[in-house]
């Protein structure tokens, strides 16, 4: 994943980059703030520059807050895949006349349609400012949702626990959205393969879960399409003076 990406970027050695070497997440780090986001001056990325200082965390954390992250610089993967992200979403925007020539095919006739001025508010926001990215986070810490890297993704979570759990039925009668009955033993369920990796076995079995629940919900919805169906053919009343007896 941090290959593929830094491959995108163009960063020199992304073919040996190992995520685990403390000594290369800290070069990569300060060669993107270098390179792509260029959020500080070249006189605040001293600390950085100091690769091998005892100060490098505290100043890498200081510089995450600067960029309103979602995660701290102690969750090492999650902060690099982060930087990363905004980094590419940069590079797109300096390079966008570059990827806008290439078009697939029926894009040059509605990029060249006329345009609608849109009523809808939504579309005016900026959805990676700092102030829309510190926004959702608050607003998953009040909803105890977890924070993701990606400030959409955690943004699409909070609409789902809102959509399910706070709708106006659920407001009303909370007694059929809160779950009742003994926990589900997760650690005892079968899941029917081994990975070799106990927390990889965990995920797996709630993702198996999940997929459970959701085949009960399809299987929910097709009946009750099927006793829609019903009502309107399944008329067992017939007409008898319309029947023929011989020719």
């Amino acid at each position: 994943m941090f290959r593929r990406k830094l491959k995108a970027l163009q960063y020199p050695e992304a073919d040996d980059f190992d995520h685990t070497d403390q000594a290369q997440l800290r070069s990569v780090a300060l060669w993107l703030e270098e390179q792509k986001i260029r959020h500080l001056t070249a006189e605040a990325r001293g600390p950085l520059r100091q690769l091998d200082s005892d100060q490098w965390p505290a100043a890498y954390q200081q510089y995450l807050q600067q960029l309103a992250a979602p995660v701290s610089g102690e969750d090492a993967p999650g902060a690099l895949d982060w930087l990363l992200g905004r980094a590419v979403r940069l590079s797109y925007g300096d390079n966008l006349k570059k990827y806008q020539s290439v078009q697939s095919n029926g894009t040059a006739e509605r990029a060249n349609a006329p345009k609608v001025p849109s009523q809808n508010p939504l579309d005016n926001l900026d959805f990676n400012s700092a102030d829309f990215v510190s926004g959702v986070e608050r607003l998953a810490s009040i909803l105890d949702v977890p924070s993701h890297p990606d400030h959409l993704v955690t943004l699409e979570a909070v609409c789902s626990l809102v959509s399910e759990r706070l709708n106006s039925q659920a407001l009303a009668d909370p007694s059929q959205i809160v779950v009742k009955g003994t926990a589900f033993p997760l650690d005892d369920a079968d899941l029917g393969f081994d990975t070799g990796d106990p927390v990889l076995n965990r995920a797996a079995k709630v993702l198996r879960l999940l997929y459970i629940r959701d085949l009960r919900q399809l299987q929910t919805a097709i009946n009750e399409i099927l006793v829609a169906v019903q009502n309107l053919i399944a008329d067992p009343r017939t007409d008898t003076r319309l029947g023929k007896v011989g020719r």
